[in-house]
């Protein structure tokens, strides 16, 4: 099958990025993995299972809740017309976060502490959107579960990012053998994962002074590797789309 100029240069995007999916965890990954997993393991039980419901309720209000407002849906426009629109929205995101993160940030420690599900709505509500412009209807729970995979796949170890790529490549047969309860998905290594990769740039964000500008700045940039990650997912669907074959994986 030929290709336009712009679709030849995304699939060589594409093929990077996957390559970087599938890299296995440097000496410096595991070491902060390690560091990770033994802070983790002195928290009581308690605490991460409170954490865990709390992150689970949150996200599920969000995906699952009631009728969501998306982005008009792109269904019959070239892919470098869908990207256009899903560049300028990322970019929008972008910019709400950042300006959410330094009003909380501004605002001291208990504002900064409202920043967490704050960002994290901005975050699913930029998802939805993209989905749709890439013409995929969030009404089928499936397709908000894989908006969940995106999520861990932006912010996670190597390690765990390795296992969540696997689970997305031919994901139009894949999602066929979802289960139906939502609650089956592995809501606690979600939100530790969340949790690890975020803590040290936010915690900067609760001190005094400094914690406006680097809520700011953290914020864009939390939203722009989100933003990236979505489209890359969605350029796999949709080469898989086009070539009726699970893309080539690195070896």
């Amino acid at each position: 099958m030929s290709h336009t100029p712009y679709e030849e240069t995304v699939l060589q995007e594409l093929r990077v990025w996957q390559q970087e999916m599938q890299r296995s965890p440097s000496f410096l990954n595991n070491l902060s993995r390690r560091a990770q997993t033994k802070l983790n393991s002195y928290i009581p039980e308690k605490v991460h299972q409170a954490i865990t419901a709390t992150i689970k309720q949150m996200i599920k209000a969000v995906l699952f809740g009631a009728k969501h407002t998306t982005a008009k849906p792109l269904d019959h426009a070239t892919l470098e017309l869908k990207e256009a629109v899903v560049l300028e929205r990322i970019d929008f995101y972008k910019k709400t976060a950042a300006a959410e993160g330094g009003l909380t940030g501004a605002g001291g420690f208990l504002l900064g502490l409202a920043d967490f599900p704050l960002l994290l709505g901005i975050k699913l509500k930029m998802l939805f959107d993209l989905a749709a412009l890439y013409g995929h209807s969030v009404d089928d729970y499936r397709e908000r579960v894989f908006l969940l995979h995106i999520f861990q796949l932006a912010f996670s170890g190597q390690e765990r990012r390795q296992d969540v790529y696997q689970q997305m490549v031919n994901w139009d047969q894949k999602k066929e053998e979802l289960p139906l309860d939502i609650n089956a998905f592995d809501w606690r290594t979600f939100q530790q994962e969340y949790r690890d990769y975020i803590d040290l740039a936010k915690l900067a964000q609760l001190i005094p002074i400094i914690g406006a500008p680097v809520g700011l700045v953290v914020n864009y940039r939390l939203l722009q590797k989100l933003g990236i990650t979505a489209m890359n997912a969605y350029r796999q669907r949709w080469q898989e789309q086009q070539s009726g074959q699970t893309p080539l994986l690195p070896s």
